[in-house]
């Protein structure tokens, strides 16, 4: 076209653009963007808010506010692509400058923010910024799945049920993006019952609803539960995917079901063309590790068409440490540390804490010392929980909650009575030598103790108390809440990294496998 005298006017250079976001190539919608520049079609709005749109898709926020400040012309369209630009960025600080000095905002532009917010995992943001929309607007689909989405993260049971009323009260069609993360959002809330009565009475279930569900019942240790809707969904003629194929294996996994995940995982290709990704591999190690399966974990590992990641490799030493196989364990690492030495900080931890469970202090002392010099920057253990609408959070060893010293208080009260119920500190893991009156100390304060203690302040006896927990839940803290919710008379739901924990009458669904 440019060898002809025939000259690209708006509307070629705005599909120009979009082609060149479409094929993710940068290059090319910079060489477009430069003719625009020689042709001095750049001014144009619609083209402006193209080539906008276009670096948000690439993630440069530099380049779009740089067009989005030579615009002397800007409508909704323009101020919404800025905001994107930023927000794929993970730039919401300065989105919600911009989203403050917005003239007009649309529906478009509060999803952008909403969505923003949940891809950062600012999940309190997200719902803060979902309630200001209702004064402005009606959300849309795009909206209500993401406040779903930030609910479920944050377990707030609550604020999803209020969603869910919403959606019902306004009459917005349930659509199956709808349905599936609602069925998700009481899933990852605690409440698999209300996900089973919503999913049971969907008219039309398709493969998103069925994964849902069994995604959900799998995270709840439901293995058994989530083969039995697997097979109806083959009854009902549905293809599965990836996740849905992971959300099968991890349900086994979890449960210990140990031959119908091996027979899932070797037919997933045959049987619904589904290739094993790496995370398929993850998921299968980890269920024969758990299953103490230690040779069998190793021999499919080694046979990844695809080299194991981090995450595989800690999978199988998790496996380690719960079946105390330190020499397993020590192989690990060794070869963990000639892949890539920077990398190691969760292994190391596994490793110690194998280690101390074992009783071989000087084995820690000298990984502790090793860790120290890599400088290792370790995740904190943090719980949330929801009361009364308010999400709180407590980290181990809180003192920065505004009723911390009533809570830690309440923590000892409890804690006596547990005692007096047989109790003894579980310390094994605790990874340094140290007195037992200390050990006892170090594991008293962890943030779903906290959290517990604050629940039982303030709600009232005999409901049911919800944590959400960023790691996994130590022996000690799992034997404390059995003996809680025996001598509290409380059902207590624990979603830590991996699962639930349902504790009622001294028992817990995981029937202590996990």
């Amino acid at each position: 076209m440019l060898n002809t005298p025939a000259l690209p006017d708006h509307y070629t250079f705005t599909f120009l653009i979009t082609s060149s976001a479409h094929q993710k190539s940068f290059f090319y919608g910079e060489s477009v963007h430069g003719m625009l520049i020689r042709n001095g079609s750049v001014l144009n709005l619609y083209v402006a808010n193209s080539l906008m749109n276009m670096y948000a898709v690439f993630g440069r926020a530099d380049h779009a506010y740089k067009v989005f400040d030579e615009m002397p012309v800007r409508d909704v369209f323009s101020w919404t692509s800025l905001l994107s630009s930023y927000a794929k960025n993970g730039k919401m600080w300065r989105a919600g400058e911009v989203f403050s000095e917005m003239p007009v905002r649309n529906d478009v532009s509060w999803a952008v923010m909403i969505s923003g917010f949940v891809s950062c995992g600012m999940y309190t943001e997200a719902l803060r910024y979902f309630h200001e929309m209702l004064r402005e607007l009606t959300p849309n689909e795009a909206v209500l799945v993401c406040a779903l989405s930030a609910c479920a993260h944050l377990g707030s049971l609550d604020q999803g049920k209020w969603i869910h009323g919403y959606i019902d009260n306004n009459r917005i069609p349930e659509t199956s993006n709808i349905t599936t993360a609602l069925i998700d959002m009481y899933a990852k809330c605690g409440r698999i019952d209300c996900a089973y009565n919503l999913f049971d009475n969907v008219p039309r279930r398709d493969v998103q609803n069925f994964t849902s569900m069994i995604s959900g019942l799998s995270i709840h240790g439901l293995g058994e539960d989530a083969i039995h809707v697997f097979q109806q969904m083959l009854a009902e003629k549905l293809k599965p995917n990836g996740i849905t194929i992971l959300g099968v294996l991890n349900g086994c996994s979890h449960s210990g079901l140990v031959q119908q995940g091996s027979s899932i995982f070797y037919n997933m290709e045959s049987l619904w063309g589904v290739v094993p990704k790496i995370e398929h591999y993850g998921c299968y190690i980890d269920m024969l590790g758990r299953a103490g399966y230690f040779a069998k974990a190793f021999g499919v590992l080694k046979s990844m068409p695809v080299s194991p990641d981090l995450v595989v490799w800690r999978a199988l030493l998790s496996a380690c440490r719960i079946h105390r196989n330190a020499t397993f364990a020590e192989r690990i690492v060794n070869h963990l540390e000639q892949l890539d030495p920077h990398t190691c900080a969760g292994t190391d931890v596994l490793l110690a804490k194998l280690y101390a469970s074992l009783g071989k202090w000087e084995n820690v002392a000298l990984l502790r010392k090793i860790m120290g010099k890599k400088n290792n920057q370790l995740d904190i253990g943090c719980s949330w929980i929801e009361i009364n609408g308010v999400v709180h959070e407590f980290r181990v060893s809180d003192t920065l909650h505004p009723q911390i010293v009533e809570v830690k208080e309440k923590l000892r009260e409890i804690l006596e009575r547990v005692r007096l119920f047989g109790y003894a500190a579980d310390a094994t893991h605790v990874s340094f030598d140290i007195s037992e009156e200390d050990k006892e100390h170090a594991v008293a304060w962890h943030s779903e103790k906290l959290a517990i203690a604050f629940g039982l302040m303030n709600t009232p006896p005999g409901a049911s108390i919800l944590i959400v927990k960023n790691l996994r839940t130590c022996e000690d803290c799992h034997t404390v809440l059995k003996a809680i919710s025996k001598i509290f008379d409380r059902e207590i739901i624990v979603r830590d990294r991996s699962r639930f924990h349902t504790f009622s009458e001294g028992k817990c669904s995981c029937k202590d496998y996990w």
